[in-house]
């Protein structure tokens, strides 16, 4: 990793051709202001990132060419290309995974999220545009004692305080097109198996909400459309990953 001269103004995120970014500052989320590029028709690549000192937030805006819920694989890549990215940057005892629902663990604790919407919830139209958001807790969010809040880190506390964000960020671009680029090229057989081995919680017990309704059931992995199959004694329920989007119901 190479190292930054603290004396020195940080040097600005640079991307990968087919990404531009876009920095906000302050109290601006670059999921709300991507999302917002989006809908007034802004090209596909846009990348919107706010670094700040306790806190990554990020949000790369994709135009599908297919439906929606084939589309939903992009918050795959996303995910599987920020395991690639911190683990390119952190200690190689650090362990990153994924979880279904959009959290990323870091040493097993959660010290960030993915988030994910679009321009339809109809899982077979082709959207106009999809929203990938990215959060990651640099340092931990509250004073309160991080061993009162077992489920929750941040990376300054998993021996990831040398890691730059702005590097972090960088190199979250580079491996998520890659894998955009995979997916694209190859289809999703390559990307379901790396997620697969990633993926926090299979073949454990979990509940989640769907439709209005609690599920309840084993974790038994996953369709071709990274949708969560739930077994619940003799009954196995399909959860889209599309429901995973903010406004679905």
């Amino acid at each position: 990793m190479t190292e930054e001269n603290p004396f020195e103004a940080p040097q600005p995120a640079t991307f990968p051709p087919l990404f531009q970014g876009q920095e906000v500052e302050g109290a601006t989320d670059p999921f709300d202001k991507a999302c917002a590029l989006a809908a007034l028709g802004c090209d596909s690549g846009v990348l919107v990132h706010n670094v700040s000192a306790d806190r990554l937030r990020a949000a790369i805006v994709f135009a599908p060419e297919v439906p929606l819920e084939q589309a939903m694989a992009v918050l795959c890549t996303c995910g599987v290309g920020f395991q690639n990215a911190l683990g390119a940057l952190a200690p190689p005892e650090v362990a990153v995974h994924l979880g279904w629902t959009g959290e990323l663990r870091v040493n097993g604790g959660v010290a960030g999220r993915l988030r994910a919407a679009a321009s339809t919830n109809d899982p077979a139209a082709e959207p106009d545009w999809l929203v990938i958001g990215l959060m990651v807790d640099l340092i931990p969010p509250s004073e309160d004692d991080p061993g009162n809040q077992p489920d929750s880190t941040a990376l300054y506390l998993e021996g990831c305080g040398d890691v730059s964000p702005i590097r972090l960020l960088e190199s979250w671009a580079r491996h998520t097109l890659v894998w955009i680029n995979r997916l694209m090229e190859e289809g999703n057989q390559a990307l379901h198996a790396e997620w697969r081995g990633l993926v926090h919680g299979m073949g454990e017990d979990v509940t989640i909400e769907h439709n209005g309704q609690t599920l309840s059931g084993t974790f038994l992995g996953v369709d071709e459309d990274f949708g969560m199959l739930i077994r619940d004694g003799e009954t196995t329920h399909l959860v889209p990953l599309s429901s995973r989007l903010e406004g679905s119901s």
